[in-house]
Parts: structure tokens; C-alpha cells; sequence
């Protein structure tokens, strides 16, 4: 088992390996020079070259490849004593951190990622992220407990009652919920629930999770909630609704099924106890892929919404051409789908040895 854990987390980190240099050379071959952004287009050229040595945009490609590297991991080289060495040791930029041991005139530190500063605001990229990945986890984890929750239950129903006029709708429903988009679903809902019937709902077209009255105390406001969890639910379920209908079906079909049947258990037992145990393992499988890509996959519905998470931020940077914050919120969602993948493969090993085999 641990030689199975192990080869996941090697797999895992040369994922993150590969998307860390892909997002690093994307992002360093698009065109604009992040000192003016910073400085403002009438900055003279000496301050200019100040935050590019800053940022070590002076340096080659390679050598800012190999910054970006040591900024990034938890475990990194740097010089203590030498500031005009790239791989000194700036209080700045890493507030918090431990000095293992030296290695010559070096240092092995371990500290928390360096995901670099805004270009706009120069607020640290992690504490940016640190402020918004809440509320879009929020927003995610209601989407998919809401799409698990009633797509498991129709799908159960739709498989019970197979060629009725309920599962002939299911599936309508399932398969208008897969073909629409979410911005398009995401407009759709915000006009009609959130402006149209905004008098008898109750609720607004647009807000966050927390809102600023005029003395300028937050509170937590549930209802913002409503409206882009339903959006952003709308596609897991239907496609849950399928699978479990499927898996269901194909279980249902199963010897050892007819086999409960014909011992005298009644219907619902034979359900509950035998059909659903055996045929949830891929509709699990299909959620935690999901709420990993509704992590990610935000980004529209929160603007619709203007729900203020991590997508919405990104999107503002990509408007400002805030590098940085794109750079940083790209690796967070890389990460998710990463851990998320080797916590189900993980626990797929231990629930089933085959899993382990192959």
C-alpha cells in the first residue's frame, strides 16, 4: 500500500511539475512590461529598471525559470548575506520562514510558497487567494452537494421506474441541463429569479457572501448563495443523474440482485442494502472530478453573479493583465484537482485491492 501511495504522490507532483513550467513560460512570452503597469506609463526609465531587476526580469529566462522554482517550493536555497544575488533571502517576500542548515554560503530554508505580488495592488498573490478561495469553496461545495444530492435521488427514481413518463423527463432535464452553459443557465436564472421576481423571492441577481451595510460591518448573507448554487449545480446533476440512472440499472441486472429478490427481501432492502452499495462507486468517482472543476470552473458564474471569489479575481486580473494573480490562482486550481485525484485514487487502493494491483 505504500508503494501505491507513493507512486500517486510522484505522479501528483510531476503534474504540478509540468503545469508550474507550462504556466511560467505562457505567461513570460505574452507581451507587456509589468514595471509601467506598476509605475504608470509616465515612470522614467531608471525606475523602471529598479523593478525589473526587482521581479529578476533582467536575468534570463532560464535564471527566472529557476527564482520561480525556489519561490514556489516549500523547501528552497537562498543566500542570507548577498542581496544582489537572485537567490537572496528577502524578508519582503518571505515573511515567515525557517533556516534548516547551510550548504556552503547558502541556506536550506522551509517556508510558505512565494506566489509573487500583484502588479496592481502589490498585495502578496496568496494573500489575495487566501481571501477569496473561501467564498469560492463555499460556492462549490453547495453546487455539488446539491447536484449529488438530488441527482443521485432522480437517478435512483428515473432507474425504479424505467420508461415512465418521470424517467422520459429526467432524462429531458439531464440532457437540456448538459447542453446548456453555465453563463447562458447563470444569466437566465439571474434575471428571472433575481430581477423579475425579485419582490416575491426575495433574492438579488448579484451579491457575495458577506455584504457591508452602511456603517461598514460585514454579515454573512445565505441567500446571495441560492441563486449561483443553482447554477452552478445545474450541470453535475443532470450528468448524475444519467450515471447513477446507469449504474443503477446495470446492477439491477446483476444474479446476485435477483438472487436477494428471490430469498423474500423486499424491494426497498434490496435497494438500499445491495444496489446502491455497488452502484455509487462511479458516481463518486464522478463528483470529486467535478467539485475540483466546479473549483475552477466558477469563474463565469461568479462574475454573473458578481459573487467576489477567486474566479472573480482572476477575471479582473486577466482585464488588468495582473500576471501574477493569474499565475498564482492557475497553480491553486492545479493543486486541487491534483490532491482531490490522489485522496479518491488513495482510498480507491484501500477499498479495493484490484486498484493497488493495477
Amino acid at each position: 500500500m505504500a508503494k501505491f501511495i507513493l507512486k500517486r504522490l510522484m505522479y501528483g507532483f510531476l503534474v504540478l511539475l509540468g503545469v508550474i513550467t507550462v504556466v511560467f513560460l505562457l505567461f513570460n512570452v505574452l507581451p507587456g512590461d509589468p514595471a509601467r503597469m506598476m509605475l504608470g506609463q509616465r515612470a522614467d526609465q531608471a525606475s523602471i529598471d529598479a523593478i525589473n531587476k526587482d521581479l529578476g526580469r533582467d536575468k534570463p529566462l532560464m535564471t527566472q525559470f529557476l527564482m520561480y522554482m525556489n519561490d514556489l517550493s516549500p523547501i528552497s536555497v537562498h543566500d542570507p548575506v548577498n542581496k544582489d544575488h537572485y537567490l537572496y533571502l528577502d524578508k519582503d517576500k518571505y515573511s515567515s520562514y525557517l533556516k534548516l542548515f547551510p550548504v556552503g554560503s547558502k541556506v536550506i530554508v522551509l517556508k510558505y510558497p512565494y506566489l509573487r505580488r500583484s502588479y496592481i495592488t502589490k498585495r502578496k498573490v496568496s494573500d489575495i487567494i487566501e481571501d477569496t478561495l473561501p467564498e469560492t469553496t463555499v460556492l462549490a461545495f453547495s453546487a455539488i452537494t446539491f447536484g449529488a444530492f438530488f441527482g443521485i435521488l432522480l437517478g435512483i427514481f428515473s432507474a425504479i421506474k424505467k420508461n415512465s413518463w418521470f424517467d422520459k423527463s429526467s432524462l429531458i432535464f439531464a440532457i437540456f441541463g448538459m447542453a446548456l452553459p453555465s453563463f447562458f443557465i447563470g444569466l437566465l436564472i439571474s434575471w428571472f429569479f433575481g430581477y423579475i421576481l425579485r419582490n416575491y423571492t426575495g433574492l438579488s441577481h448579484e451579491g457575495s457572501l458577506y455584504t457591508t451595510d452602511d456603517f461598514g460591518d460585514q454579515h454573512l448573507t445565505l441567500k446571495n448563495l441560492i441563486l449561483p448554487t443553482l447554477t452552478l449545480g445545474l450541470r453535475p446533476l443532470a450528468i448524475i443523474i444519467q450515471l447513477t440512472r446507469s449504474s443503477v440499472l446495470d446492477v439491477l441486472s446483476q444474479d446476485y440482485i435477483r438472487t436477494a429478490t428471490a430469498k423474500g427481501l423486499s424491494f426497498y432492502k434490496v435497494i438500499f442494502k445491495h444496489v446502491l452499495k455497488n452502484a455509487l462507486n462511479p458516481v463518486i468517482t464522478a463528483i470529486s472530478g467535478w467539485f475540483a472543476g466546479l473549483m475552477a470552473g466558477a469563474v463565469f458564474v461568479e462574475m454573473i453573479f458578481n459573487w467576489k471569489g477567486i474566479g472573480y479575481e482572476v477575471v479582473d486580473a486577466l482585464n488588468k493583465n495582473d500576471l501574477p494573480v493569474v499565475m498564482g490562482a492557475t497553480l491553486v486550481f492545479a493543486l486541487i484537482f491534483v490532491a482531490i485525484n490522489i485522496i479518491v485514487d488513495i482510498v480507491y487502493g484501500i477499498l479495493d485491492p484490484r486498484v493497488r494491483i493495477q
